[in-house]
């Protein structure tokens, strides 16, 4: 299985990134995963979604070939970042990639609560672009500072073993659905 992960930070030591990273590691043999950027999109502008720049077309047609799209994202003011409701606003126009896609959603915070209030709103979103999403397994990595090494390695064994579970879930989810 080919899975994109869209980590919704472009900091370069971002939290997300490293759970993201992490994932693509731990999980090699049970699924291919390859990070995208968000740094090169510029902004969504309906003026030029036909003819859109380079680097709009490959990230939408890595999602397109993707057979799921695993979303890692902070929290910023309540919500999802900026950058992640750009690339989510070029990826449903036009040729609307998410359609139908199937997805996943964590996301890692310094704060307890994880990153509840951006994975509300995300799954609000991917609700109306009518992408599939995995039920059930709501991962929020809280105080993600106190569970990850320098080597962006999680430590937090129960972390660890939830991860591995919901990992064995969306691989049994997506073999079940409907193609």
């Amino acid at each position: 299985m080919k899975v994109v992960a869209i980590v919704g930070s472009i900091r370069k030591e971002s939290y997300n990134r490293k759970l993201a990273e992490y994932v693509r590691d731990r999980y090699q043999d049970r699924f291919e995963l390859e990070i995208l950027s968000l740094r090169e999109l510029p902004f969504y502008d309906q003026d030029v979604e036909n003819e859109p720049i380079a680097a709009v077309r490959d990230f939408k047609s890595k999602v397109a070939e993707a057979d799921a799209v695993l979303w890692v994202i902070p929290e910023y003011n309540g919500t999802i970042p900026g950058v992640l409701g750009n690339a989510i606003d070029w990826m449903s126009r036009i040729d609307r990639v998410l359609l139908g896609k199937p997805s996943w959603i964590m996301g890692a915070s310094m704060g307890n609560l994880g990153t509840v209030k951006a994975q509300m709103s995300l799954r609000s979103t991917l609700f109306a672009l009518q992408s599939p999403l995995l039920p059930g397994n709501e991962v929020y990595v809280g105080a993600v500072h106190e569970k990850i090494d320098a080597a962006g390695n999680l430590t937090h064994e129960p972390t660890v073993k939830f991860l591995d579970s919901v990992v064995d879930n969306f691989i049994a989810w997506y073999n079940r659905l409907p193609r």
